[in-house]
């Protein structure tokens, strides 16, 4: 790889660390071509990231940025994942660790917080924002559709009375 592709390289790592405020550090070892395909568009899907790092290269784009402090984590065959999402990326590298035994958690940073492998995969178990989100619009329609129903049982009633008297010949 020549210097100008390597510069190129940092400065896209750089920004990913900038931009993001979940990193989870990997090892993975012996994917297949369609497993990390895989990985990537269950990633793509959540709005992450996932790709495969130089060391060397990493640790020059974590300089001057929040995650610095994982520069330890980046040796071996490593593979980083990144969100704005403060769960999604962790989620998804937990299951997909938990499902193929080739990718292995080995740490991680949200914001300036370093995270073990224990510290990733109990982030992972908590509701990423979109279903959190969910939940609350959950709640806020459980109350209108109940208000909703309540205000219509009355003219309900009205009309089925109405009805009956109709049936019975308007006696």
């Amino acid at each position: 790889m020549d210097r100008s592709k390597k510069e190129a390289l940092v400065a896209e790592l750089h920004q990913d660390f900038e931009e993001n405020n979940l990193v989870v550090v990997t090892h993975q070892s012996g994917l297949t071509v369609s497993e990390v395909s895989d990985l990537r568009r269950q990633m793509r899907e959540a709005g992450c990231k996932f790709k495969v790092t130089k060391n060397r290269l990493a640790k020059i784009a974590l300089k001057e940025t929040k995650f610095e402090a994982l520069e330890d984590a980046f040796t071996g065959p490593t593979a980083i994942a990144v969100s704005k999402d403060p769960v999604a990326a962790a989620k998804i590298a937990v299951e997909f660790a938990n499902e193929n035994e080739k990718l292995t958690i080995v740490g991680g940073a949200l914001d300036a917080d370093v995270l073990d492998a224990d510290g990733v995969k109990t982030l992972a178990k908590l509701p990423s924002l979109d279903e959190l989100r969910g939940s609350i619009v959950g709640l806020l329609q459980a109350p209108a559709t109940k208000v909703a129903g309540v205000l219509q049982a009355p003219a309900g009633q009205l009309a089925r009375v109405m009805g009956a008297h109709a049936a019975n010949g308007g006696e």
